[in-house]
């Protein structure tokens, strides 16, 4: 789950994955224009709207840090949970097409190694050395799967129109866009948001540029350079407004909490 930030002592918007993925689906269904080639197949955007769908299960337990009394929040999780999740999303998108789950495999494989170079975050260097051996082994099976996935798709005229040049690579770099901005509005209350540059956006299959997010207050961001349909983008995201709950393990009550809605406008710069 993603845990949003609040001022001292209020309540937190908790975000399961599969509505972190949603926002970054309708990112998926809006980007393009003039200078911005958009998403190109139906398989790029099912992965979008599904790249963390392992977490499902996690995410309906309501595991409770009891640090926090809250949701366990992303890399705060457990370690083995989180393994869980690394290779069941993968799995899950293999099944409804190999470029999905090859591009799924890439995120496993990125979040834990710097995102192919594109970040400074290394997952893998946070990981306890007790834990070091099945990170290993894990990353391993997905390098092995993307191998797998990449002749089986190379194998048949679709599947190999989907990989052919740089198209796996623009694929992989435009999920990573749709994940960090979906992940700039879910993590951080909209007070404490502050300007950010996201790097390696594609222009095309071959030419990048970073972006960079403004925030103008009201709820409106401003994106430079532009790389929306039309001159402004409104997108909401749900979650639930959670206490803290300290003294349980889980707080599977807190699925029937109401569902909430938060709401940006995006501007061209």
């Amino acid at each position: 789950m993603i845990v949003q930030t609040a001022p001292e002592g209020a309540p937190r918007f908790v975000i399961r994955m599969s509505e972190h993925t949603a926002l970054s689906g309708a990112f998926a269904r809006a980007f393009g224009n003039d200078r911005f080639e958009p998403v190109e197949s139906e398989e790029a955007h099912f992965i979008i709207a599904n790249h963390d769908i392992g977490w499902a299960p996690l995410d309906a337990e309501y595991r409770l840090d009891p640090k926090t009394g809250f949701p366990y929040n992303l890399v705060d999780t457990p370690f083995d949970l989180i393994m869980g999740t690394s290779r069941r999303s993968p799995d899950v998108n293999e099944r409804k097409h190999p470029f999905c789950g090859l591009i799924s495999s890439m995120h496993t494989w990125g979040l834990y190694n710097g995102r192919y170079g594109m970040s400074d975050a290394v997952l893998l260097d946070q990981i306890a050395h007790d834990h070091r051996e099945m990170a290993d082994a894990m990353l391993s099976h997905e390098l092995a799967r993307q191998e797998r996935l990449k002749e089986a798709l190379a194998s048949d005229d679709e599947g190999a129109r989907l990989i052919e040049g740089e198209k796996v690579m623009a694929a992989y770099k435009q999920l990573q866009f749709f994940d960090t901005l979906a992940l700039y509005f879910n993590r951080i209350h909209e007070d404490a948001r502050v300007t950010q540059t996201f790097t390696h956006v594609p222009l095309n299959k071959t030419d990048d540029v970073d972006i960079t997010i403004t925030p103008l207050g009201g709820g409106r961001y401003r994106l430079t350079p532009w790389p929306f349909k039309g001159d402004r983008l409104t997108v909401s995201f749900e979650g639930r407004y959670m206490e803290a709950r300290k003294g349980q393990d889980r707080a599977p009550e807190a699925a029937d909490l109401p569902v909430e809605i938060q709401t940006v406008t995006l501007v061209a710069g």
